[in-house]
């Protein structure tokens, strides 16, 4: 898959940086950490936060953010905060590009990127790298694996294919000292409207260019969804579901059952969670959709046995406890 050539308001605003950029550099200082199982999140913040310093393991990091061992998926959203209690910034961003990744590497900062990963004896699933590099005459990023050890390489077509199954998610983290820096390589993207607009072009460029790639539609449904498109994101989801997305897909990213259940298709919601559930009982978000799909289908008990599973799983869902609380309040009317 070729990269997408960034706007020109984005252009303009980095020309400074783009011109001075090397051919290649490689960051020192990362602490490499092999992974626990499911822990690809936790370590992989931690190697970010170690390139600044911090001794944070997956032995503290894990029990944290991962109350649940078996939790299957840390979100960008949860590694961000669980950073920021760390003293540092965080900038989560979406539909990044390979200009951007090497700007923030030539300038001395290591990447997150989530992306797609295929491990032969287990199939499609998410994962979290750390970019440390780049080498433009190798056409190559180097990045630190917790599966796979500190020596990766990801040749830049290859990377930004499977990028690309998580909406080219990327993490910078950062001392607060270094903002200054990191918002002139961002310019406009450091608005979230600007940012969420960029994915929608993106996604809207790649569906017509490649109207089988089932990632390029489920991208699209979610920008639509950010955008407050309801009807054209659940349209994007079926298409992305008609294509055939991984069975893991909602493991990681949740945006078709809040389409759905915004559009009032409950019944999909249930669907597509109890799918999910049935091969993986121990997924929260599952459990928290489908508990707020029952409960509007007038299914009162099954949504409280649902949202008070996924309270055991993650005590601090704060989404779950207020639904279960506002069910609990309506039957004692």
């Amino acid at each position: 898959m070729r990269p997408l050539a960034p706007t020109l308001l984005l252009s303009l605003a980095l020309a400074p940086l783009a011109a001075a950029q090397p051919n290649s550099i490689r960051l020192e200082g990362v602490r490499h950490e092999y992974q626990r199982f499911n822990n690809c999140g936790p370590v992989t913040v931690g190697m970010a936060m170690s390139f600044w310093g911090s001794r944070l393991t997956q032995y503290q990091i894990a029990p944290v953010l991962k109350p649940n061992k078996a939790d299957k998926n840390v979100s960008p959203e949860e590694l961000a905060a669980y950073a920021r209690s760390q003293g540092y910034q965080v900038h989560y961003g979406v539909a990044g590009d390979l200009s951007l990744l090497k700007q923030f590497l030539a300038a001395g900062f290591p990447v997150i990127a989530e992306s797609g990963f295929v491990v032969p004896e287990h199939g499609w699933m998410g994962h979290y790298r750390l970019l440390v590099g780049y080498d433009d005459g190798g056409q190559r990023f180097f990045a630190f694996d917790s599966y796979y050890g500190p020596k990766v390489t990801l040749g830049y077509s290859d990377f930004d294919g499977m990028w690309s199954h998580f909406n080219r998610t990327y993490l910078v983290v950062y001392p607060p000292k270094e903002a200054g820096k990191v918002e002139q390589i961002l310019g406009p993207r450091t608005h979230p409207e600007w940012m969420w607009k960029q994915a929608l072009e993106v996604a809207l460029s790649q569906t017509k260019a490649e109207p089988t790639n089932v990632y390029a539609w489920f991208n699209l449904g979610t920008a639509l969804l950010k955008q407050g498109n309801l009807e054209g994101a659940a349209e994007a989801y079926d298409k992305a579901r008609s294509l055939g997305w991984p069975w893991r897909m909602l493991w990681y990213q949740f945006g078709p059952f809040e389409a759905y259940y915004r559009t009032e298709r409950y019944t999909d919601v249930v669907r597509l969670a109890s799918a999910n559930l049935a091969k993986t009982p121990d997924l929260e978000e599952s459990l928290y959709w489908r508990g707020r799909a029952q409960a509007a289908l007038g299914n009162l008990r099954l949504a409280k046995t649902d949202l008070q599973a996924a309270l055991k799983l993650r005590p601090s869902y704060r989404e779950a406890a207020q639904t279960l609380k506002s069910l609990d309040a309506h039957s004692s009317r």
